[in-house]
């Protein structure tokens, strides 16, 4: 679990800042956001495939 400690004199958007860098370093805001939904395994593999060609096309593009 995420923790942070609010300095002396800190305002709290500051610290509320710094809490939501440390979850989203840590995964957790990803992990939640992926266990919302049921996703079934096919298109688990569907979106990962689809996001790999995306990958290779970027890449192709970007050494034209």
């Amino acid at each position: 679990m995420a923790q942070v400690q609010v300095k002396q004199n800190e305002p709290l958007d500051a610290a509320l800042r710094r809490f939501k860098k440390q979850l989203q370093q840590s995964g957790i805001l990803k992990e939640a956001r992926e266990h919302e939904h049921y996703e079934k395994p096919s298109d688990r593999r569907r979106k990962a495939e689809a996001a790999r060609r995306r990958k290779i096309r970027a890449e192709m593009a970007k050494s034209r």
